[in-house]
């Protein structure tokens, strides 16, 4: 799927690293996300709440009744990996194949290759609110 595909389909994305401090980047996207008409579910262990909505403290923590289309992390490149690893875990343990959407400089070579192999659509180094205006 293309990405213009993922976002005209996607309707829930979860944001690792998302953080309820207006100057962070991952706030400034995640309200950006909202006012587009994504529901967004926030995910970051020191926060409790994001924009009025519960932030869970790992991806595996979030209801088994949320569907999600897209993962976007917002992590230093050094915890890619870990982050690709929770996720093929919690998508298996789930049935569901998220997209996974990692932000400039945060995509390592053996993350994508590790979500690439367990079937999820793998989006690296790219602003999801720059790819959103672009074909949105």
């Amino acid at each position: 799927m293309s990405i213009k595909e993922i976002l005209s389909n996607a309707k829930t994305i979860a944001i690792i690293g998302c953080s309820s401090r207006q100057y962070r980047t991952s706030y400034m996207i995640a309200n950006y996300l909202l006012e587009a008409g994504y529901e967004i579910v926030p995910v970051n262990p020191n926060e409790t709440l994001v924009f009025g909505r519960p932030c869970y403290p790992a991806i595996y923590t979030i209801p088994a009744d949320l569907q999600i289309d897209i993962v976007n992390i917002f992590r230093n490149k050094m915890y890619t990996l870990d982050m690709i690893n929770e996720i093929v875990d919690w998508s298996m343990n789930m049935n569901v194949k998220p997209a996974i959407w990692t932000q400039l400089d945060v995509s390592t070579s053996a993350s994508k290759e590790l979500a690439l192999n367990n079937g999820h659509q793998y989006i690296e180094n790219r602003c999801i609110l720059v790819e959103h205006k672009r074909f949105i």
